[in-house]
């Protein structure tokens, strides 16, 4: 006895022909594309866009979320996949495949930017935040297995093949992702103690070394009454009435001999 076997199994059929989907937040919207490469400028246009980008927002948001507790608001992280999504849906060409295929690489790359790029709290240069992730991962691998102990610089290197300098600088990045208020309390016994109290300030006197030096040569170069007059001016604190009857000449001549080696002292030093 011959059997039709042509429509037996019509379900098999049906779910062979089906398009698969790997998560039930990625719509059909292959139609809404075709139109919107169709459509000019405009108001169609953007309406269109905005509904496909509201179709796969869920996805966007679901990406976002494998990356909550880094320090990083969950809303945040959704605007910033949001962000993702709206340049994918711009640049994405329906001719080159699936759209989830080029919209999920492209929201990751835009939240593992903002993590690289706004998350610092001050800027590190991109290759330390490269070093920094390569040697959380190397540290995390080797620390998978049980009772193995904190993996050292030398065991980090081997495993990432980076040198034992460029590991110790991402363990150091790894540490740096936040920076310490100078308010923070210093850790001993003081109460109060806080980090501000440990920097120093700056010396006044390195001033007064270069300005001194500056100024001898010009010293050097003045006439010897000039040099004894400044002297007893600013060295011995006298008068210029003083100054003059010492001298035996007027107070007005010890004034304008004092502001004319003072200026011809600090052009000297300005050369």
């Amino acid at each position: 006895m011959l059997i039709d076997m042509s429509t037996s199994r019509p379900a098999a059929s049906a779910a062979t022909a089906a398009p698969r989907r790997t998560h039930d937040d990625a719509p059909d919207t292959a139609s809404r594309f075709a139109r919107l490469v169709a459509l000019e400028e405009g108001p169609e246009r953007d309406a269109v866009r905005d509904e496909i980008v509201t179709a796969w927002l869920p996805m966007a948001h679901r990406i976002a979320g494998r990356f909550r507790d880094r320090g990083e608001a969950i809303e945040d992280l959704r605007q910033v996949a949001a962000l993702g999504l709206v340049k994918a849906v711009d640049r994405f060409d329906p001719e080159r495949g699936a759209f989830e295929s080029y919209a999920v690489p492209t929201i990751t790359g835009e939240i593992k930017r903002h993590f690289r790029d706004r998350m610092w709290a001050l800027r590190v240069p991109r290759r330390v935040q490269e070093l920094r992730n390569k040697v959380r991962v190397a540290r995390r691998e080797l620390a998978q297995s049980p009772g193995a102990p904190e993996p050292s610089v030398a065991d980090l290197a081997a495993h990432t093949g980076l040198t034992e300098d460029e590991v110790t600088a991402g363990l150091e990045a790894l540490e740096s992702f936040s920076t310490l208020s100078l308010d923070a309390e210093v850790p001993s016994g003081d109460d109060g103690y806080s980090l501000a109290d440990t920097l120093g300030a700056a010396d006044s006197s390195f001033d007064v070394v270069i300005d001194r030096e500056s100024a001898k040569e010009g010293l050097r170069r003045l006439p010897e009454r000039e040099r004894a007059i400044l002297y007893m001016r600013f060295f011995e604190d006298m008068t210029q009435s003083r100054i003059a009857d010492q001298l035996g000449i007027s107070q007005m001549h010890v004034s304008r001999l004092i502001s004319r080696s003072c200026e011809r002292v600090r052009q000297e030093a300005l050369r």
